[in-house]
């Protein structure tokens, strides 16, 4: 099984929200036997919340069900993950901050590096400015970009 966890800052916005489009397209390509998503905060913050609502619509909004609470990255998310997905150059300083030298070693990357090749692109955090459907656009690129690069990667069909 290909583990992919998505992080921000609180887990309640850009990570479910990646966690969900993932899933969706995961399922979409008949991958769910091998591919599997999760999500977590840098901070504890939210823990036990459900996704902003801002989140839930804008998913909502495209039939993609979400029903997750949020939660911290542990240390143990980070050793079994396969890919570790920042939203923002923040995440990835507090991940670095956290792990353990090497842990995130080839696994930790922003999400728009494979959909924006070149250019340091973050996925903007919707809480201050509302921006949730901007922000979907973004993570859908993301995503899909992602779930390709892990099929070439992986060799995987779908079933």
């Amino acid at each position: 099984m290909i583990r992919v966890l998505f992080v921000c800052l609180g887990n309640i916005c850009r990570s479910p929200m990646a966690e969900a489009v993932f899933q969706h397209l995961v399922d979409q390509a008949e991958l769910t036997d091998q591919i599997e998503a999760d999500s977590a905060g840098t901070t504890n913050w939210n823990v036990g919340r459900p996704a902003h609502r801002g989140t839930r619509d804008a998913l909502r909004r495209r039939g993609i069900a979400y029903e997750g609470r949020a939660r911290q990255v542990t240390l143990a998310d980070l050793y079994e993950a396969d890919y570790v997905i920042a939203m923002d150059t923040e995440n990835i300083h507090d991940l670095h901050q956290r792990a353990p030298r090497g842990v995130l070693d080839d696994k930790l990357h922003l999400l728009l590096d494979l959909a924006y090749p070149g250019s340091a692109r973050e996925v903007p955090d919707p809480i201050y400015d509302g921006r949730f459907e901007q922000v979907y656009e973004l993570v859908e690129a993301g995503c899909r970009s992602l779930l390709d690069h892990i099929r070439g990667e992986h060799g995987l069909q779908s079933t």
